[in-house]
């Protein structure tokens, strides 16, 4: 199993930026798909997380800004981050659980600066 994650980038404070997240090497259904991000000097936290039934998970921060989404059919996932602020500045990681193992993608780096 394999993750690529595109669309991270520098954005001005309260611009917007999409993530995807394609996984391949899937024969059955995802179980969880998700977002994390890991800011300097930081730990690593869960952004946002959606089962494949449709139920979703934010950390507090980004609620209401944030949205997860996902398509089943392409083993796709994508987050929407909308009033970017410079504290969501890092990396960001796709993560899928995935017949009980967890995978990860590489990171991609979303700055929000001026």
């Amino acid at each position: 199993v394999q993750l690529q994650a595109s669309g991270g980038g520098l954005v001005q404070p309260g611009g917007s930026l999409r993530l995807s997240c394609a996984a391949s090497g899937i024969v059955f259904s995802i179980d969880i798909m998700g977002w994390y991000r890991q800011a300097p000097g930081k730990q690593r936290e869960l952004v946002a997380g959606r089962t494949l039934g449709g139920s979703t998970n934010y950390v507090d921060s980004v609620k209401g800004r944030f949205t997860i989404s996902r398509d089943n059919a392409k083993n796709t996932v994508y987050l929407e981050m909308n009033s970017l602020q410079p504290e969501d500045t890092a990396v960001y990681y796709c993560n899928a659980i995935y017949l009980g193992k967890t995978y990860w993608g590489k990171g991609t780096q979303v700055t929000v600066s001026s």
